[in-house]
């Protein structure tokens, strides 16, 4: 959830975080001296052989890796934990003393509501390295089972790899089980492997394993070695073995999770201060009260200890659930029922689930493991079945598509999860890969840059205006005409003063990211135009090496004899709906307008509705419905919306 805006902001709790350079590393410097760069097929080479040296199936020692890294070295940087190279071997130790960006205060109400005070954010504690669990230390242990120094293990590929096999032929040895040549007799070491603490995370790492095990899997890696897992469909793991590695029970409660998941409930509290003031989320009856339309994806922007004193804090905010980067642990804060204070628009918050994940997002070489994203995705086809919430990308929203609610309240929305999060790898373990839906000069595009491959250049990671270290993405730039040395397309909302949008981390004014579609505009040569914030705007889109796909689908346009319609942030209803001693919200548009002659693709059609609820006593909340409905549309890098009685609808 980072709490941050443009230019970028966290608050006062994160950027106490931040400010002790806890688990990142120095992002503009080069990759650690001495770091490998095998040539082409030397990495499975390095596997094998680590793995016939200690003992280690191929396939266990490749899967476990997978699921750590997708077997990416990232230049030596460390994880969101700590965790070095393609078997995250961790040394959250040495990851303190790295330098961190700069966090500054922030701006947004995560409520997003004007019926009560915006929340006021305490400084949360950062915890020592001293206290660090055993889940943090791993390639201390590493170091001493294989003799390789620590250095070598965090910056040396095959070094790495050596440490992660020893690691998990010791945890074999300590079960009292032989090094045999079947993987389905290692499922308790690869349990262990995980440094879950509790049982049911253990084995859902393992789980995963050996899917991938059963799957195999094939992949080009961030330095360009080729590594295969063959696929062996017919192992069947030992899976009772996690329960002699004498791991504790997750704490019980009331947890709303598939089954495919660890999950544990970590309550938030519901807590009355006095004088009006309580916290920190409101009580409610979704989906009767309200439907719950979307999901936000949020980074942490602080480790999962912080991350759960800030959830538990009764004068801090919430949201329902948070996920662990180096096992994909979950934990539940909220039933699902109830109204957590998390994307800055109380109409968003209303009819959304949060969920929070352990990273950083100007680290983007602080990264997030593939079992947090398997995790994730699994949580949110749980909750978009349960829910019927669509899963595309104008319901499966990022922190940094929520809209500010009025024109007040744009330059301080924030912009997590931000640029390097993948969102089409997470769409493919969403079972929704964005494809093309349609042929050839379609009327609709969707973003999908190769996300490895495609390395726009960021700026502001460290140091305003110095560039970040190169990076995979999945966001293009838009230009006010089609060339790289035009300038960027403007949003008026961040700069009321007419300023050029700029190449920031945190500058979502002329960025459009992977899985958002838009109507085109134009196309001419290598470039594409689309309708975005009321203007034309053209990313380059090469036949080659597209960075778009063609599809279909609903699209609007001002109705006939209107040359321009109001843009909204939230979807309120009209006044006369309000009953008695509710106040009436305005119907605020945003600095934006909707031109005869532009399309927009559609999202979905929503009544008009204010959840109104700025007391601790529940007695008093009402749900208000309106008349007036809208239509919720892809309008510039955030979602908007617009009365459906200004607009006509039709299909591409």
């Amino acid at each position: 959830m980072l709490r941050s805006g443009f230019p970028r902001r966290t608050p006062r709790a994160l950027g106490a975080l931040a400010s002790a350079a806890l688990l990142l590393p120095l992002l503009s410097a080069a990759p650690p001296a001495g770091a490998d760069a095998p040539e082409a097929g030397a990495l499975q080479g390095q596997f094998a052989r680590a793995a016939a040296r200690h003992g280690v199936p191929e396939s266990v020692l490749l899967a476990v890796s997978y699921l750590q890294s997708r077997w990416d070295g990232h230049g030596g940087a460390p994880s969101v934990t700590g965790g070095y190279g393609p078997m995250h071997l961790t040394d959250a130790v040495t990851a303190l003393t790295r330098a961190a960006p700069h966090h500054s205060d922030g701006e947004e109400d995560p409520r997003g509501d004007s019926s009560r005070p915006a929340r006021t954010e305490a400084p949360a504690p950062v915890p020592s390295a001293g206290r660090l669990p055993e889940r943090l230390r791993t390639l201390e242990r590493a170091s001493a089972l294989s003799g390789i120094p620590a250095e070598e293990l965090r910056t040396r590929t095959a070094a790495n790899i050596e440490g992660g096999a020893a690691l998990l032929a010791a945890a074999q040895r300590e079960a009292g089980l032989p090094a045999s040549t079947d993987p389905a007799d290692w499922y308790g070491a690869v349990a262990r492997y995980s440094g879950a603490d509790d049982s049911a995370t253990a084995a859902t790492y393992a789980n995963d394993v050996f899917d991938v095990i059963r799957t195999g899997e094939t992949r080009t890696t961030d330095g360009g070695q080729v590594v295969t897992l063959p696929a062996d469909p017919s192992v069947a793991p030992a899976t009772g073995q996690v329960s002699a590695l004498g791991l504790r029970a997750p704490a019980a409660g009331p947890v709303e999770c598939p089954r495919t998941v660890a999950c544990e409930w970590i309550p938030a509290p519901y807590e009355e201060f006095g004088d009006g003031d309580y916290g920190n989320h409101d009580k409610a009856d979704r989906p009767v009260s309200q439907s719950i339309d979307y999901i936000v994806i949020h980074d942490t922007e602080a480790t999962w200890d912080v991350t759960l004193g800030l959830v538990q804090d009764p004068a801090y905010v919430s949201w329902q659930y948070s996920l662990r980067s180096s096992d994909g642990h979950v934990a539940q804060h909220l039933p699902l029922k109830d109204v957590g204070w998390h994307a800055g628009n109380w109409f968003v918050n209303a009819k959304s689930v949060g969920l929070e994940h352990e990273g950083f997002l100007t680290a983007p070489d602080s990264w997030y493991t593939e079992a947090m994203y398997r995790s994730s995705a699994r949580l949110v086809r749980y909750l978009a079945d349960r829910y019927d919430v669509p899963l595309d990308r104008q319901h499966v929203l990022g922190h940094d598509n929520v809209p500010g609610t009025v024109t007040s309240s744009i330059r301080g929305m924030h912009t997590d999860p931000g640029p390097y999060w993948d969102w089409a790898h997470y769409f493919r373990l969403l079972g929704r890969p964005i494809v093309p839906s349609a042929g050839p000069h379609a009327g609709v595009v969707t973003i999908r840059p190769d996300y490895d491959a495609h390395r726009p250049v960021h700026t502001g990671c460290v140091t305003a205006g110095t560039a970040c270290a190169p990076h995979g993405s999945g966001v293009v730039r838009l230009h006010t005409a089609p060339s790289a040395d035009a300038p960027l397309v403007k949003d008026v909302g961040l700069r009321p003063g007419g300023e050029d949008s700029t190449t920031g981390v945190n500058d979502t004014g002329a960025r459009a990211s992977t899985g958002q579609s838009f109507a085109v505009a134009e196309r001419r040569g290598d470039w594409t135009a689309v309708w975005y914030l009321g203007q034309k705007a053209w990313f380059h889109n090469p036949r080659r090496q597209p960075t778009a796909v063609d599809g279909r689908g609903l699209v609007l346009t001002p109705r006939p004899g209107l040359a321009e319609v109001p843009v909204y942030g939230r979807a309120y209803p009209e006044a006369s709906a309000y009953p008695a001693g509710v106040p009436v919200q305005a119907v605020s548009p945003l600095p934006y307008g909707l031109l005869a002659g532009q399309r927009y693709v559609v999202g979905g059609r929503t009544p008009g509705e204010y959840l109104f609820a700025p007391t601790f006593d529940t007695a008093g909340h009402t749900v208000v419905r309106g008349q007036e409905e809208y239509y919720e549309i892809q309008f510039g890098h955030r979602v908007a919306f617009v009365k459906a009685a200004d607009v006509r609808v039709s299909r591409t």
